[in-house]
């Protein structure tokens, strides 16, 4: 496969085949493929770097068995428990947000759905920082219905955050409580409604090569404008406690693959990002990473938002 081939169908607009994404992995030159991907990026992403922040809403005591995650009631990982948030904590972390110059504020709670009187004090905080802060507001809440999808657009929230995870052929090995279908049905009645769709996942699962692509594949049938890529951070009690770390060279690979799949999304930094030195986080900004989430991320500790602007600078955005 000549990649100078697929830059070009990229660049005119179209859309790769499986088979071309599958045969970006047989490609030995991953130089080569890294600048093709930063040309991408170069070509379809703003210079305008995006940032986001998310606060934990709800944390711990979560039915669902995904064998990666700390909020797991399945597993003794010793997190934070709360049912939610502080109200005044919440516009605390807001206002701290706004002056940092973040312009996206996601709420994010565990569970396998939000609902109920939580659910309504989470819309009226919702509608608090939007007015309070101009923030545009995101929202994390699990598995919701078009019942209470409406709800949160009701209360000004303009993108919903689903991760797909993995690939489906992995997924399942994974986590038994839910599927990919179930989390695909949730995104695409967002998607009706009018959502932005921000869908991600974790790498660093004891996925293959392949499994990486077949997850940026499926990725495509949730239309994502926002793709956060974390890296596993084995949380220890967890059933991944000890897998093997994934190479800083199979993380920019991904980044590359996962942004000539998705020319057109906001590949995004998440979890795990403080693993990477700097140089390797500049690569993956360089090759495809255009935004990121900033500051305290769930049940792992992110970067501070001035070492981020600095970086940020340093790769040619604007922060």
């Amino acid at each position: 496969m000549k990649l100078e081939s697929i830059k070009s169908k990229i660049l005119l607009g179209e859309q790769l085949t499986e088979g071309e994404a599958y045969g970006l992995i047989e490609i030995k030159d991953r130089t080569l493929l890294r600048n093709i991907a930063a040309d991408v990026t170069a070509t379809f992403m703003s210079r305008q770097f995006d940032p986001c922040s998310i606060v934990n809403a709800r944390s711990g005591r979560c039915p669902e068995n995904c064998k990666w995650c700390a909020q797991s009631a399945h597993y003794d990982t010793h997190c934070d428990i709360y049912d939610f948030i502080d109200h005044k904590h919440c516009m605390h972390v807001a206002e701290l947000n706004k002056k940092a110059g973040i312009r996206h504020f996601s709420f994010v709670t565990s569970g396998r759905a939000l609902q109920g009187e939580l659910l309504e004090r989470l819309c009226s905080m919702a509608v608090e920082v939007k007015k309070n802060t101009g923030m545009k507001t995101c929202a994390s809440l699990g598995l919701l219905d078009r019942e209470r999808l409406l709800k949160l657009w009701d209360a000004g929230v303009h993108r919903y955050h689903c991760n797909l995870e993995t690939a489906p052929s992995h997924f399942k090995e994974l986590c038994s409580t839910h599927t990919i279908d179930d989390k695909l049905e949730t995104i695409r009645q967002a998607r009706e409604i009018g959502f932005e769709i921000c869908s991600g996942g974790i790498i660093g699962m004891g996925e293959t090569e392949r499994q990486r692509v077949e997850f940026a594949l499926v990725l495509r049938e949730a239309h994502p404008v926002s793709i956060p890529i974390n890296i596993l951070c084995p949380i220890p009690g967890t059933p991944l406690e000890n897998i093997p770390p994934i190479t800083n060279e199979e993380i920019i690979d991904t980044v590359a693959i996962m942004r000539l799949v998705h020319p057109r999304a906001i590949l995004r930094f998440a979890g795990g990002r403080e693993r990477l030195s700097r140089d390797v986080q500049l690569e993956c900004m360089r090759v495809g990473i255009s935004g990121a989430i900033i500051g305290v991320l769930l049940t792992t500790l992110g970067s501070t938002v001035a070492q981020d602007k600095k970086m940020v600078q340093e790769a040619g955005y604007i922060f």
